[in-house]
């Protein structure tokens, strides 16, 4: 048990179902304490039948904590994270920022549990996107090896935050009555709209948001030689990530096969009969804790190949989930 354990960016869209899986999954703990802004410090937010008033993120809060959880935009990431690790707290870090450190292990505890033992102090958890295609990636890869994946993304406005799905609802609105919308966060407008590009340009024409599913995977997985082609969308969806997913294996792997390994895998449920109009989507996945596989089939154009359809939701085991499941692991030891 840790003595005391700190939520950061505990108001927000992600720090929010963290304290809920906190409380719901009822985590070990002795004290409880919840961080974010100054805008938000102050708030009294009910948690575990008492009240907890949200402290400013600055050094001085860490004082006395053992076990850190975060979520906050990269650059704060970069600030904050090392103090609390020097003032002995153990860090779960839900931004982009500390992920491709060779001294930072990136995990997913369905996939690699024993990357946690290699902490030294921060725990990164990957990308939204890039969690549930290796969810799925995984036994596939143990059974019969992947050497390419081929990945198109269709993802939520949530993934952009809260304003993101300001964007959505407020363009929608404004789309319905024929009047104009200023987008907060979004180029162009993404109701009714698909925007096919997701994070700024990286490399050779790849945008940030592809090359994290590029490098992150090949990490977790351990695999450098695995090619990986992404294309990452946003769509006028408010929750839930969709993806239609490619692999070529080494040695084939049947239909059948794959949907016996995808069903024994924890953290994925299979939805796949195509008669009855059975699979996974967003509406139907929306606030849950697994990720969903449908659509399972041969890849006509490729002899080892397989393709498939994966959905999560991208707040909870793209991020929220993911963390409270590392922390359990560190209580398991």
């Amino acid at each position: 048990m840790f003595d005391c354990v700190a939520v950061v960016g505990a108001t927000g869209a992600v720090g929010t179902i963290i304290r809920e899986l906190l409380e719901t999954r009822k985590f070990p703990h002795k004290t409880m304490k919840f961080i974010a802004s100054g805008r938000s410090a102050g708030k009294k937010i009910p948690f575990a039948g008492r009240e907890i008033v949200v402290e400013e993120l600055k050094g001085s809060a860490f004082d006395g904590v053992d076990l850190v959880i975060a979520s906050t935009p990269d650059d704060v990431a970069r600030d904050f994270i090392p103090d609390a690790v020097r003032r002995g707290c153990v860090v779960i870090d839900e931004s982009g920022y500390w992920r491709m450190d060779p001294n930072v292990p990136l995990v997913i505890p369905e996939v690699n549990p024993h990357a946690v033992r290699k902490h030294k102090g921060i725990i990164s958890s990957p990308n939204c996107s890039t969690t549930q295609m290796v969810q799925a990636l995984k036994p596939l890869h143990d059974a019969g090896r992947v050497k390419r994946v081929v990945v198109s993304t269709y993802q939520a406005v949530s993934g952009a935050g809260l304003v993101g799905t300001r964007d959505l609802l407020g363009g929608t609105k404004a789309e319905l009555a024929g009047q104009s919308y200023h987008y907060e966060n979004f180029a162009y407008p993404i109701a009714f709209n698909c925007i096919p590009q997701i994070g700024g340009p990286k490399y050779k024409g790849y945008t940030s948001e592809e090359m994290k599913m590029v490098y992150e995977t090949r990490k977790m997985l351990e695999d450098d030689a695995m090619q990986i082609c992404p294309t990452c969308i946003r769509v006028p969806v408010s929750n839930c990530h969709s993806e239609n997913i490619l692999v070529e294996t080494e040695r084939k792997i049947s239909v059948d096969e794959a949907r016996k390994l995808f069903a024994a895998t924890p953290g994925l449920v299979v939805m796949d009969d195509l008669e009855k109009k059975i699979y996974p989507m967003p509406i139907n996945c929306v606030g849950k804790n697994e990720t969903f596989i449908g659509r399972i089939r041969e890849d006509i154009s490729c002899p080892n190949g397989l393709a498939f359809w994966c959905v999560s939701d991208n707040l909870r085991k793209g991020a929220a989930t993911n963390a409270v499941q590392i922390a359990e692991l560190l209580i398991q030891g």
